[in-house]
């Protein structure tokens, strides 16, 4: 089902499989700086770990203006919960609440359905500010990745 969000023509909708090549690209762009900074960025890599690992079934897609605007996956985490994954927004739209708003929708879900959100974001992110004011904390970290967890809000109250 497509959702609006915010109005000014912004779509969130399920993924299909031949959305893999629309979101490459600028997941590329998007993801470019943070790779770049801890010096592990690869051009190639980047679009071939999307392509090799896409899940149209647990991903929503961004639209804007025409076009792909980003993406976001959350999938079924094996220890349990989910797991938000290749969540990224074009540059050119960020800051302006639209990346919360697209992952208040399926945090609202897991909430609802009492699910704990796992997720990792590479250490110096701003995407660490997003979760963080979604409700995740740091669990843990290593050299590269910050790893934040998400307990669901208790019924009837807001986070």
């Amino acid at each position: 089902m497509d959702e609006e969000y915010g109005g000014g023509g912004r779509w969130l909708r399920p993924g299909r499989p031949g959305d893999v090549e629309a979101v490459a690209e600028p997941r590329a762009v998007v993801t470019r700086a943070d790779p770049e900074r801890l010096g592990r960025y690869d051009a190639h890599r980047v679009r071939q770990r999307l392509r090799d690992g896409f899940p149209p079934a647990h991903t929503s897609v961004i639209e804007a203006g025409g076009g792909t605007a980003g993406c976001v996956a959350l999938r079924p985490d094996p220890a349990g919960g989910l797991r938000p994954e290749r969540f990224h927004l074009d540059p050119a739209l960020q800051g302006r609440g639209l990346g919360t708003a697209v992952l208040g929708r399926p945090l609202e879900r897991s909430d609802a359905a009492g699910e704990t959100v796992r997720l990792a974001v590479l250490r110096g992110s701003a995407a660490r500010r997003l979760y963080a004011r979604a409700g995740s904390v740091p669990e843990a970290e290593d050299g590269v990745d910050v790893f934040m967890v998400r307990t669901p809000a208790p019924p009837g109250l807001p986070r």
